[in-house]
């Protein structure tokens, strides 16, 4: 298998999404992909089959933050101050989706590890939440207000989101690495009252945890980056082309 890292930098949600998606439709039976990427401007992404009336679009515009749709599921992000990777690799690896998904979560952690060692405390989720419940709560809207089952936690709160997709014969799968508390905003586009706007607010407090908030500091992203890298690699035992 050839693996190739992409190094994405700042671009548009627009751009982010698109890339993603054109990586996994022209990845060859033999090459994988992983990639990290940040966003200019901020930008909302919703699930595959949300609607965007969950948005205020016009505050969103006024505040100069993108909307955009994403080729997989879940609910509302809004990404800001984060590392943002997606993985790329066909169906016939060596592993299957849901091996893939738990290993990535691993890799990142090892790589979080390698930044700051008190981040290796990060650890999986080991309980599938039950999904068709939770969206039925006002919380659902939200795509960290709750934790899928091998997705990365820090304290019991939820550090690093994913969500995969299999595209023809190709596994899709991004998330977001958060790293300051800028996410926290999003129940300020949202299409609800002002009382509602407050509970997820604090659902998102309570639910959510950031590098910068665990470390108390700032993030240094291109040693972030360096270190996901070499995590990856490790974990993966792999050279990149």
């Amino acid at each position: 298998m050839i693996w190739h890292f992409l190094d994405s930098d700042f671009n548009t949600g627009e751009f982010n999404m698109n890339k993603d998606i054109e990586l996994a439709q022209n990845c060859k039976s033999d090459e994988a992909y992983f990639r990290l990427y940040r966003w200019q401007p901020y930008c909302i992404s919703l699930g595959a089959n949300q609607s965007f009336d969950d948005i205020d679009l016009a505050k969103a515009k006024t505040d100069g933050i993108d909307v955009v749709k994403r080729p997989t599921g879940g609910r509302a992000i809004l990404h800001a101050e984060e590392m943002t990777y997606s993985v790329i690799l066909p169906l016939n690896y060596q592993y299957s989706p849901k091996e893939v998904y738990s290993l990535i979560s691993t890799a990142l952690i090892r790589g979080l590890d390698l930044y700051d060692h008190r981040l290796a405390e990060s650890e999986l989720e080991s309980v599938q939440p039950n999904f068709p419940i939770l969206l039925e709560e006002a919380s659902g809207v939200l795509c960290f207000a709750s934790t899928a089952k091998n997705e990365v936690k820090f304290g019991g709160k939820k550090l690093i989101g994913s969500a995969q997709r299999k595209l023809n014969n190709i596994i899709l799968q991004h998330g977001s690495i958060l790293c300051g508390t800028f996410h926290q905003k999003l129940a300020d586009y949202l299409n609800t009252e002002a009382k509602s706007k407050e509970l997820l607010r604090d659902e998102l407090s309570s639910r959510t945890t950031e590098i910068e908030t665990i470390l108390n500091a700032k993030v240094d992203y291109g040693k972030l980056k360096e270190c996901l890298v070499q995590g990856f690699e490790q974990e993966w035992q792999i050279k990149w082309k």
